[in-house]
């Protein structure tokens, strides 16, 4: 039964609007009435932009993982390279294709000194121009070490889009849509990698045509930067700064005021103010409290937000999903599929069946079945793919549907449960005060296991065959449906505070 606190709404009873320079806000509490809920009004067009342009930032994260499948085919090709320096070793190889990995960790490590002195939008913005740099050094680069340059700093990229992203669709799309908003950021993920590997097809037989599939990156980052250029500040970022004292409090309330009306249009009439009055209530506990440290982090309820994020998220990449993804076309070509362009044409099949089918079925029913029988049943799939995988790599090798069966049972059930539902409860799980640092530490140990995964995949399959570690994988899926059977919560249809009340 819900306690008063959980049906009580802090709200803003007066603000001082005079020429004074007090700031001092009078909160009162007020209980909210069951089933009271204030419809927000807002025009499709003020929804899609503010959502489209960050979004991209997703989008040349999935091409990058798509193009690569088909670059590293093309780089390594003594006929298709175009380069003198083609013959590279495993591990140079593992460099090229983890090398944005390792970028997107300094991004996450830099996002969580700078992001909320950034804001989300400025933060997306130099996330564009590290995009547009990566991708014309990689597209351009005349030796090896400049391609690993140019990897590292599209990586970055990566590292501060995918932290910034879901952070500035969270606080301004509208609240009756902002779920699907969220669910759909993982389809522009799919949709990028679907479009990498488009391109990789098409290009794969072209000299140097790595060149190009990397290169194809620059102007969608010059869009994403132009876009985000004209889109305002978060109004929720805003008054986040005015609560924290870095700013005069009605300026900064203005601001936001003007912001949200930029956001959602003429459609939101004269309910801005009314609006921006009720994110300051929901704010205002947080007005002496500065950002938390790492050692605040590591302690209470952080500590047990942080174990379910971060562990969720650990285990989403470490069951192989960098190796599946990265290395399909090589899977493919060991398949059956031998020429360079029907693996990479098999890879586009797989990003359709990601796009078309399984991200549209987990949008749906999300909300309807839940994040655990999602998970559960979702990673038992994998599990199974991936000891498929081992198996026909070690002794099913005369039967090649066996391994195009396991790629596609386990991108179906990667899609269906930690592609999407991975990065939504990261943004649900932390209490809103560390909610940025926290989303911080996720991103970090995202792209850290990621790059180690697809750096190791390679140099460990030379040393213990791709069965061994296929069956590797597949235990570690197992001990992840432990974590997920005896950690991770259900939060369906519970608001964030009711998550962090009844959880955390």
């Amino acid at each position: 039964m819900a306690t008063a606190h959980d049906t009580e709404q802090l709200i803003v009873s007066s603000i001082d609007k005079g020429e004074n320079s007090s700031s001092e806000i009078n909160i009162v509490r007020e209980p909210l009435l069951e089933g009271e809920h204030h419809a927000e009004n807002y025009s499709v067009l003020s929804a899609v932009l503010p959502f489209l342009f960050p979004a991209f930032g997703g989008l040349l994260y999935g091409y990058d993982i798509g193009a690569t499948s088909s670059a590293t085919i093309s780089i390594e090709s003594a006929t298709l390279s175009g380069i003198s320096w083609y013959d590279l070793s495993s591990v140079q190889t593992g460099l090229i294709t983890s090398g944005s990995l390792y970028g997107a960790l300094i991004g996450s490590a830099v996002a969580f000194q700078i992001a909320d002195w950034l804001g989300r939008r400025r933060e997306l913005i130099v996330s564009a121009l590290f995009y547009f740099l990566g991708a014309l050094v990689t597209a351009f680069a005349p030796v090896y070490v400049i391609l690993v340059i140019g990897r590292l700093l599209y990586g970055v990229g990566i590292g501060l889009a995918m932290h910034a992203a879901p952070m500035y669709i969270a606080e301004t799309a509208p609240s009756q849509i902002r779920g699907q908003l969220i669910s759909l950021k993982e389809f522009f993920i799919v949709f990028g990698m679907l479009a990498g590997y488009t391109v990789g097809s098409l290009l794969i037989e072209t000299v140097a045509g790595w060149r190009y599939m990397y290169g194809i990156s620059a102007p969608l980052a010059v869009i994403m930067g132009i876009g985000m250029w004209w889109l305002p500040s978060s109004p929720r970022w805003i008054l986040l700064c005015a609560m924290q004292g870095k700013g005069e409090l009605q300026g900064l309330r203005e601001n936001a005021i003007c912001c949200l009306c930029q956001l959602r249009g003429a459609a939101i009439g004269d309910s801005a103010s009314r609006q921006v009055d009720d994110i300051l209530s929901e704010l205002s506990q947080l007005s002496e409290e500065k950002e938390a440290t790492i050692g605040e982090m590591l302690q209470g309820k952080c500590l047990k937000a942080l174990t379910i994020g971060a562990g969720l998220i650990l285990f989403q990449q470490i069951t192989g999903q960098p190796s599946v993804l990265y290395y399909a076309a090589k899977i493919f070509q060991d398949a059956g599929f031998s020429a360079a362009a029907d693996a990479t044409r098999a890879s586009v099949f797989l990003a359709l069946l990601k796009v078309l089918i399984m991200t549209a079925v987990a949008v749906v029913v999300v909300d309807k079945l839940g994040r655990r029988p999602l998970l559960l049943g979702g990673v038992s799939g994998i599990a199974m793919s991936l000891f498929l995988l081992g198996s026909y790599y070690t002794f099913l090798g005369d039967v090649p549907a066996v391994a195009v069966t396991a790629l596609l049972l386990y991108v179906g059930c990667y899609q269906l449960s930690f592609g999407p539902i991975g990065w939504l409860m990261i943004s649900e799980i932390f209490p809103l005060r560390v909610r940025g640092r926290g989303l911080s530490i996720t991103v970090l140990v995202n792209f850290g296991a990621n790059a180690l995964v697809a750096f190791a995949f390679s140099p460990l399959q030379d040393l213990l065959g791709a069965g061994t570690v296929f069956f590797i994988f597949g235990g570690i899926a197992v001990l992840s449906l432990v974590f997920i059977f005896f950690i991770i919560p259900e939060t369906k249809g519970l608001t964030l505070e009711e998550i962090e009340a009844k959880y955390l």
